[in-house]
């Protein structure tokens, strides 16, 4: 009985696949096609997506590692960016270094008569009644008392105190300062007197028989045991005429800007 099913079953099977190999035989190309086409719109929708996110996951590694890159060049622009800092810093201090050399050589030259220290000013002090500066040098570099300061434009003033490695300058804008001078062209003697107020020197003591007039320059005369002689003051900007004119005055201007003057001589003889 068992045996009859078996053989039953094989027979059905053998019929199948007999009846399947006539019908794909028999059919046409067409109907293959339009079966492939079948297939191929089912399977496109997963193949793509598919593709979608291999190209994703391989692009997001790339922007990733683009991302690492960027972070490493970026490092590497900032160092050299510091680098690059660094080295202008350089640059403009021996630049700066540079002009203030010229600085000195260009007033050893013009005052070659005097024995001179170079200097440059550490600090001011200006307010409406005094004008101080410090400079860094002192007794050690062979400066004291009294002695005379100079820069390229003119005179700046005199040594008022001194320490072993600064001293300070009274300058001739001050207030208290006196400056025994003359008129270059008419060899007229003045008094120059400090007048922070005007932002000017005043000129008096003007002799009666002076022919003075705007535009002339003012020199120290030598006279007083400070100043030597023939260092430039001014230039007269404006003469104040008065009723009495044992009272008239000249307004200086000075020689030397004092807001931005920066190096100086200190005449040691």
């Amino acid at each position: 009985m068992q045996r009859k099913k078996t053989g039953v079953i094989g027979i059905i099977i053998t019929i199948v696949i007999l009846c399947l190999a006539v019908f794909l035989s028999n059919l046409k190309l067409e109907s293959l096609s339009y079966i492939e086409n079948a297939v191929s719109t089912i399977v496109m929708p997963i193949q793509t997506g598919y593709t979608y996110l291999k190209n994703k996951v391989t692009g997001n590694v790339n922007f990733f590692t683009n991302v690492d890159n960027l972070k490493s060049e970026n490092e590497k622009l900032k160092e050299t960016n510091s680098e690059l800092e660094k080295s202008l810093r350089e640059l403009e201090i021996i630049k700066a270094e540079n002009e203030t050399l010229k600085e000195y050589l260009g007033l050893k030259q013009k005052y070659t008569d005097y024995q001179t220290v170079p200097a440059y000013i550490i600090s001011k002090d200006i307010s409406n009644y005094s004008s101080i500066f410090v400079i860094n040098i002192g007794k050690n570099d062979g400066v004291d008392v009294n002695m005379t300061v100079i820069s390229d434009a003119g005179l700046i003033g005199y040594i008022k105190s001194v320490t072993d490695n600064t001293a300070k300058v009274q300058t001739i804008i001050d207030s208290s300062s006196a400056v025994t001078a003359h008129i270059s062209t008419t060899e007229d003697s003045i008094i120059c007197k400090g007048s922070l107020e005007e932002g000017t020197l005043r000129g008096t003591y003007i002799p009666t028989s002076a022919d003075i007039s705007e535009g002339e320059t003012v020199e120290t005369s030598g006279m007083g045991g400070i100043y030597p002689k023939g260092i430039k003051i001014g230039t007269i900007k404006e003469i104040e005429k008065t009723k009495n004119v044992l009272d008239r005055y000249a307004l200086i201007e000075p020689a030397v800007n004092f807001d931005k003057v920066e190096t100086v001589l200190v005449i040691t003889n």
